[in-house]
């Protein structure tokens, strides 16, 4: 299995991103984030995603060439068009303004439309974290969960995110989909030919199958039930509604090359931690503490920590047959 380092994988998957099509700054934006997300642990929305996103950019599904554009409506608020581009590079251009607007306003957030798939939802709350803001993320996907009683997928797995700082070490980030799991671990089962458990997902019929083809034609099971779907309808309305993107229903699919562009949006907002308390972190830090005081509790996130040290130190191991699969784009 091959090693690469964080900049050699990088570098993998940007080259093959441009000779698909995509403009340089944007395939850059795009591979930091998947191999952020690879070291963390994450690999659905790691390098397995190069393939299909260099896809979507040859069939003119995703525009290689755009630039998002942002505009102020309100002294607190950014409006960005990710132009029917990756997510990624409009999200980049929202972390550089939110943390400054968040300052002077104490609270600040951007909404962007016309998106893609925006990967793990964790890494742009953690990036705002370490500049001292509280943040969170909602993150509208193509439908894939039914209404709690219903057949038809209406919402996404839709994943939502939240990170405040703590002092002199890495943010509390939670980051979780709201389908029971996420829609990428069946995705690579599918591709793998392998079942999945009983419980993660209904057939196209309503039942509940372990076949993972027959899950991707039905629907997802929703965290905690009828619960979950009520956060999905929460996320649709603050990440499409609020934004000016498209609904679940009205979205083509992020996995392959049919259809238009998908029109998702997502939502950010941030918060100087000080502004309504200066002492904030330090209280975050003190429950921080007294739930890992607890033998075997541990807080969100720490495995993924460690596997992002493990990867900088030494590298990431990738599956051959993904490496030869990139290369061969």
């Amino acid at each position: 299995m091959p090693n690469l380092t964080l900049s050699e994988a990088e570098a993998l998957a940007a080259d093959a991103l441009v000779r698909c099509g995509t403009a340089e700054a944007a395939a850059r934006s795009v591979a930091r984030a998947l191999v952020g997300a690879e070291a963390d642990g994450l690999k659905g929305h790691g390098l397995s995603r190069v393939a299909p996103y260099a896809a979507q950019v040859r069939a003119g599904k995703v525009a290689g060439d755009a630039v998002p554009l942002a505009s102020r409506p309100r002294p607190g608020l950014l409006a960005i068009d990710a132009a029917h581009g990756f997510a990624y590079p409009a999200i980049d251009l929202a972390l550089e303004a939110l943390p400054g607007v968040a300052r002077q306003q104490g609270v600040a957030a951007a909404g962007i439309r016309r998106s893609h798939h925006c990967g793990a939802a964790g890494r742009p709350v953690e990036a705002l974290a370490e500049q001292s803001c509280v943040a969170l993320l909602f993150a509208n996907t193509p439908a894939a969960m039914a209404p709690w009683g219903g057949r038809q997928a209406v919402f996404g797995t839709n994943p939502l995110a939240f990170a405040c700082p703590l002092p002199g070490r890495a943010p509390i980030v939670v980051d979780l989909a709201l389908s029971k799991v996420a829609r990428a671990n069946i995705v690579g089962a599918a591709k793998r030919g392998e079942p999945i458990p009983e419980g993660w997902a209904l057939d196209a019929e309503g039942r509940p199958t372990t076949d993972a083809t027959a899950a991707l034609d039905g629907t997802m099971v929703p965290l905690g039930d009828a619960k979950g779907t009520a956060l999905a309808l929460m996320v649709e309305l603050l990440a499409a509604g609020l934004v000016g993107a498209r609904f679940a229903g009205e979205a083509s699919s992020f996995l392959d090359t049919a259809g238009d562009p998908p029109g998702t949006g997502q939502l950010i907002l941030a918060l100087d931690a000080s502004a309504l308390s200066p002492d904030a972190p330090e209280r975050f830090a003190a429950l921080a503490g007294a739930i890992e005081a607890q033998d075997g509790a541990r807080l969100p996130g720490s495995r993924r920590l460690g596997l992002r040290r493990r990867a900088a130190e030494g590298g990431l191991d990738v599956a051959e047959a993904l490496v030869a699969e990139i290369r061969a784009l």
